[in-house]
């Protein structure tokens, strides 16, 4: 099989200033580049935390994230993907740290099987951080 590696992930939002700030902000990413996508309608931006990459897009007259797509248990139910996940040291001092700056903490799993947790950016997308 060809050999490959992860590159980035993507994720449609609202305002890409916001999108942008709040990545930044919350997860400490730093606006890589802008640009925009003629065929999608979409301003983008890439946003980078070390070799990890987000895509941010705002494309023009997009739907809204559904309800049902904002809680964890709940997006399981449609098709599609459905999120990132990044590892984290300790997932206790990361919520503290995500809380203070004002993180929506969607879902928190403390089981024997795992620890992890699941924030909503400003759209309202999904990201999964874990404790091995």
């Amino acid at each position: 099989m060809a050999d490959f590696s992860f590159h980035h992930g993507g994720v449609s939002v609202p305002s890409l200033d916001d999108a942008i700030d709040w990545y930044g902000r919350v997860l400490g990413f730093e606006l890589e580049r802008r640009f925009y996508i003629e065929a999608a309608k979409s301003h983008a931006a890439m946003v980078c935390k070390g070799a990890l990459r987000f895509e941010l897009f705002e494309v023009e007259g997009a739907a809204a994230l559904p309800e049902d797509r904002r809680h964890p248990p709940s997006d399981l139910r449609t098709h599609g993907n459905k999120h990132v996940a990044f590892r984290v040291d300790d997932l206790e001092a990361f919520l503290e740290e995500v809380e203070a700056k004002g993180a929506d903490v969607a879902f928190v799993v403390r089981e024997a099987f795992g620890k992890g947790c699941f924030l909503r950016d400003c759209a309202g997308n999904l990201i999964e951080f874990v404790e091995e």
